[in-house]
């Protein structure tokens, strides 16, 4: 039954376009936090906007590189092949067997299924150095690198790194990359992160999305954005908690992004709104009374906002607004 199972896959994966002329030189990693079950993708390469090429990521699915001689169609494909429960092994298998077209032995794949099982795939025809690892919700695999010691250095990282996915993630490009990385040299990093509900007002499942396409140092740039998207993200919890009104749930998130921003405006205004429904009536206005003095532009919304209607008795309040 499982091989008639993995024939109908095939069948149905069969009909492929041809592969990009040009390799995408890149080190990546695939990986999955079985704690939290975010999943995602990190890659980076002297090549332009290789976050628009290689990483692909599906909640409740699983994560997909495509790289070397690649073949963009297997990121889609592949998470399909996912969703329907195929192992990390079994949708590398499919996706091979049935590749045509030109460069086909120059194809290297990563994937993660949503189960954390893992693969790493290498063509007979990538340029050296060229190779993988892989372990329980991981896999590493890069090509025209300096040599293995990137990828070593890139698992070793991962698997050390205390902290969320992302910075795991992250932690072990920065280590490829100070172990040789790509061996002409560095231009762009992508980083992403899928969980279910966790993108905007709760309407997709985009964590984190953050790319560096073209940069000098794009590991530092990369890690900027970082700070500012797990913001965000934490940020995107909060308020997709508070607009379905689990508003402690919704208090936590929110207090959490502020230590991670505590001199944005925006956020805190936010804060303040959160703090209110959540019954925080005097903390609410001290969050408020900060946010307006870091951005005075706020008090025309806060003198009409809704959502802090329950504040307009107070002194305080009206003094904070008052133009």
């Amino acid at each position: 039954m499982r091989v008639r199972r993995l024939l109908a896959l095939l069948v149905v994966f069969l009909p492929l376009t041809s592969a990009s002329a040009r390799d995408v030189a890149t080190f990546s990693i695939v990986a999955r936090d079985p704690q939290t079950e975010e999943i995602g993708v990190a890659v980076a390469s002297r090549f332009f906007s290789v976050g628009s090429v290689v990483p692909y990521a599906q909640a409740g699915a699983g994560a997909v590189a495509t790289q070397a001689n690649a073949n963009v169609t297997f990121g889609p494909r592949g998470l399909e092949l996912l969703a329907r429960k195929a192992s990390a092994k079994e949708t590398v298998e499919i996706l091979i067997r049935g590749d045509s077209g030109n460069g086909t032995g120059g194809r290297q794949i990563g994937i993660v299924a949503a189960d954390g099982s893992s693969a790493t795939y290498t063509g007979p025809n990538c340029n050296a150095w060229a190779g993988g690892r892989n372990g329980p919700n991981y896999a590493v695999q890069g090509n025209i690198l300096t040599g293995e010691q990137v990828v070593i250095a890139m698992e070793k990282a991962f698997l050390e790194t205390k902290g969320t996915l992302a910075r795991r993630m992250y932690a072990a490009l920065v280590a490829g990359d100070a172990a040789g990385g790509d061996s002409r040299g560095k231009q762009s990093a992508s980083l992403l992160v899928a969980k279910e509900g966790a993108g905007f007002n709760g309407g997709s499942d985009r964590a984190i999305d953050i790319r560096v396409d073209d940069h000098t140092e794009p590991f530092k740039e990369l890690g900027r954005l970082l700070d500012y998207a797990e913001m965000n993200y934490a940020w995107n919890r909060s308020w997709t908690a508070f607009t379905q009104k689990r508003y402690a749930e919704a208090l936590v998130a929110h207090e959490h992004a502020v230590t991670l921003a505590p001199e944005n405006p925006e956020l805190i205004y936010d804060l303040a709104v959160i703090r209110l429904a959540a019954g925080k009536r005097a903390e609410a206005l001290v969050a408020l009374e900060k946010a307006l003095k870091l951005n005075p532009n706020l008090k025309k919304q806060a003198a009409v906002d809704k959502d802090l209607d329950a504040l307009r008795g107070e002194a305080a309040f009206q003094a904070m607004v008052r133009p």
